[in-house]
C-alpha cells in the first residue's frame, strides 16, 4: 500500500534547521556552483552577420535540382511542388493546396 505523503511538512525536522548557522547557508549557497559559461563575446559575434552586410564575396554552396515533369510551381507561394498538390489552375496560373 502506498504511503500518504504530507507535502505541507518540511522536509527536514526543525531540529536540523535551527543548527545550521548562517555562515553554513552561505558556504551551501556558494559551492552549489553557476551555471553560467564563459563566452567570448567577440567570438560569438565573428559569425553572426548583420541585415545588409556586404555579401558580394560569399559564394553559394547549393546544388540546385531542375523541376522534374512531375511538379509545378505554385504562383502564389513560388514553392515547387509535386502534382498531386495541385489544388486549381486558374489560366495559366497553378496554385498548391496550401495556397487554396
Amino acid at each position: 500500500m502506498a504511503t500518504i505523503t504530507d507535502y505541507d511538512a518540511p522536509r527536514r525536522p526543525m531540529v536540523d534547521l535551527e543548527e545550521d548557522s548562517l555562515e553554513e547557508l552561505k558556504a551551501r549557497r556558494s559551492t552549489s556552483g553557476s551555471p553560467s559559461v564563459d563566452v567570448d563575446e567577440t567570438e560569438a559575434a565573428e559569425g553572426f552577420e548583420l541585415p545588409g552586410a556586404d555579401l558580394s564575396d560569399e559564394e553559394l554552396t547549393v546544388t540546385v535540382v531542375p523541376m522534374r515533369a512531375d511538379e509545378f510551381r505554385c504562383s502564389r507561394c513560388f514553392l515547387v511542388h509535386h502534382r498531386s498538390q495541385l489544388a486549381r489552375q486558374k489560366d495559366e496560373q497553378l496554385i498548391c493546396s496550401e495556397c487554396a
